[in-house]
């Protein structure tokens, strides 16, 4: 906030520019407990659902790398209503969705929405901020997670309770947009634009001397985003044709409890040290998996849900702490290269991993499908402990030489 800005109008604006966050990311995981709608009302398979999803993940990284850093050159706001435009476009394409291309469209659009407000809404924050970056960013958080997290749960809510449960949650995310667009609007510039906008691919990089950090936390990201790719993408199938549950509602309340968790999990890093929160959330990935393939295998509701809260404290957990290794270690100069390579890595954890275990359920079924999906995210999780053990090992014999 600039110093001649009045206080009360600085705080509107950081407010509006959250709220505008939230309602972003929450209209990227509406579609969540309609997917098993959409199957029996186009006869999709699950292979279908899970690149319908996947698409997402290809608006976000383009989005990334095309106009990450956009918003430095020609401020905040246009930025920010730009991707209110996507997600407005994507909820019609919803909307008018009469088969499977409009789906997709509405899902890369969702994507470039996301991919935008990533970087820019946190810049902005931290830009408006009346507190501090360090409020600003836990704001961030919270509006990026609990977005995500209230998506599913007001579209299961809404497709449990009225009579047109494909298009009702689409008509709530426009009228929600509609506020955030006038907060947006009406939201001071935050910076001084630095000239004519340019157009190019964000340059990934990480540093010899940042790699082992980088690739610690890349494991382990992947790992936790993968498990939110499966709730987002899967859980609704999971649910219905595994264990019973025909409610979208429940659906809904399930995938946030999910996203709920890592938001848990990424605010306890401000009680628990780098370097062991890693291994913390490593280590919870690898129990809430346990829990999960004995749910699956015992068709258990409660200790499916029990797996789920588990591996997102260690997804949040081990997120965050990954990042914060990362930006401390990385030049300043490259510190926005290695985060976006990051970033990717995380992103297409939440593609690659599920449109396999759609495959796999095609081919064998959803429980081995799942079964197999939670091995791999235990063994990723405990390569990336093995990696930290290392490390540590190492670091404790170049200090023993040292002395």
């Amino acid at each position: 906030m600039s110093p001649g800005r009045p206080s009360g109008a600085g705080q509107l604006a950081f407010v509006g520019a959250a709220y505008a966050f939230a309602v972003t990311m929450l209209g990227t995981t509406l579609p969540t407990p309609l997917y098993p709608l959409y199957q029996r009302r186009f006869g999709f398979s699950e292979l279908m659902i899970t690149v319908i999803f996947a698409t997402y993940t290809a608006g976000v990284i383009c989005a990334l790398l095309l106009l990450g850093g956009l918003s430095d050159e020609i401020g905040r706001r246009p930025m920010l209503g730009l991707g209110l435009a996507f997600s407005a476009l994507s909820a019609v394409a919803f909307l008018l969705a009469n088969g499977l291309g409009l789906l997709l469209v509405g899902r890369v659009l969702s994507g470039l929405s996301a991919g935008i407000f990533t970087g820019t809404a946190t810049a902005t924050l931290v830009d408006l901020a009346p507190h501090g970056a360090a409020r600003a960013t836990l704001v961030a958080t919270i509006a990026n997670i609990g977005g995500l997290g209230c998506g599913p749960l007001l579209a299961g809510i809404l497709a449990q309770s009225v009579t047109l449960p494909l298009r009702t949650p689409f008509w709530v995310d426009l009228a929600l947009l509609v506020p955030a667009a006038v907060a947006v609007a009406a939201m001071p510039e935050p910076i001084t634009k630095s000239g004519s906008p340019r157009l190019r691919p964000q340059r990934l990089s990480v540093p010899r001397k940042v790699r082992p950090i980088f690739i610690q936390a890349a494991v382990a990201g992947f790992a936790g985003f993968a498990v939110l790719g499966l709730c987002t993408a899967v859980a609704p199938a999971f649910l219905g044709r595994t264990l019973g549950v025909k409610s979208a509602a429940v659906v809904g309340l399930v995938v946030f409890a999910a996203f709920a968790a890592s938001t848990v999990g990424q605010m306890l890093l401000d009680f628990v040290p780098r370097r062991l929160a890693l291994q913390a959330g490593c280590a919870a990935l690898i129990a809430g998996m346990g829990v999960f393939a004995l749910a699956l295998a015992v068709s258990s509701l409660a200790l499916l849900v029990t797996g789920v809260v588990i591996a997102g404290v260690g997804q949040g957990l081990s997120f965050r702490a990954g990042l914060t290794g990362i930006n401390e270690a990385s030049p300043a100069e490259q510190r926005a290269e290695v985060a976006s390579s990051f970033f990717v890595v995380a992103y297409l954890a939440l593609a690659v991993p599920v449109i396999g275990e759609g495959v796999l359920s095609e081919l064998a079924g959803l429980r081995p499908a799942g079964l197999v999906f939670a091995a791999v995210v235990a063994a990723l999780s405990a390569v990336a402990l093995a990696l930290l053990a290392i490390e540590r090992q190492r670091s404790a014999r170049a200090e023993g030489a040292t002395a």
